[in-house]
């Protein structure tokens, strides 16, 4: 027994350093077996990876969305999407089974913009972040300033505590700033649902809105909740993670 758990640590430490390698901001495994077996296709364990957009790109985006953030946010969907096809074949290789969540394989968004097995839920399952009351997950080290991606696998890795609830306490400063009125000012735990968080319709229209503003297309892109997010502000002012400075 000690022996597979010093296996798996070694395994799950091995993976990581190729992904934070390769350009990961922060990467972790968690235990899936609590989710639908059909969503996470038979498999118990998640791989989240993180990336960060720079700083000056997460302040620049203080008025309206920029062409700049528009350009980061598809660069680090591909940089993500390589990533977890890296992390995938390594876990092949090991002689295990593993998926590569890429855009290509999870695929556009139904109706309601909502994918069967979130990045954010199986990053909250690797003890990466929480769900804020903008319905984007929340980390410690960069608030909301970071992208997701995902890995699923049976290999034996050391899975991290998970985070089954909201850190965002009394905070009301994305509620307040969102332009579209959209954000309910609910904390999240593991049996609220996206809905409950946020209007994403409303969310869209703002978006399309702001977007024609800034850089001339209409995207789905605005922002404002990540840039004003504390612990997003706290990152960017330089803090320490020990640093508390939130509402």
């Amino acid at each position: 027994m000690k022996e597979q758990v010093e296996k798996g640590m070694a395994l799950t430490e091995e993976l990581k350093d190729i992904l934070l390698a390769g350009g990961a901001d922060l990467a972790d495994a968690g235990d899936l077996s609590g989710l639908p077996e059909t969503v996470r296709c038979g498999l118990p364990v998640g791989v989240s990876i993180a990336v960060k957009y720079p700083k000056d790109v997460i302040r620049g985006i203080s008025e309206l969305p920029t062409q700049e953030y528009r350009n980061w946010y598809g660069a680090l969907n591909e940089r993500l999407d390589w990533l977890s096809a890296v992390g995938a074949e390594f876990l092949i290789k090991k002689g295990y089974r593993a998926v590569a969540q890429t855009r290509e394989r999870v695929g556009g968004y139904d109706e309601g913009c909502q994918t069967v097995l979130p990045h954010k839920t199986v990053a909250t399952r690797a003890g990466i972040g929480w769900i804020g009351k903008s319905a984007l997950l929340v980390t410690k080290q960069y608030g909301s300033m970071v992208r997701l991606s995902s890995i699923l696998t049976d290999a034996p890795l050391a899975v991290a505590e998970p985070v089954d609830r909201s850190l965002c306490g009394g905070c009301t400063v994305c509620e307040t700033a969102c332009p579209a009125g959209a954000i309910h000012g609910i904390l999240w735990d593991t049996r609220t649902t996206r809905d409950e968080l946020f209007d994403y319709r409303k969310c869209r229209e703002m978006a399309l809105s702001r977007t024609e503003q800034g850089y001339g297309k209409r995207e789905t892109l605005c922002g404002k909740c990540i840039e004003v997010c504390p612990y997003t502000r706290r990152y960017l002012a330089g803090a320490e993670a020990g640093e508390v400075g939130v509402c």
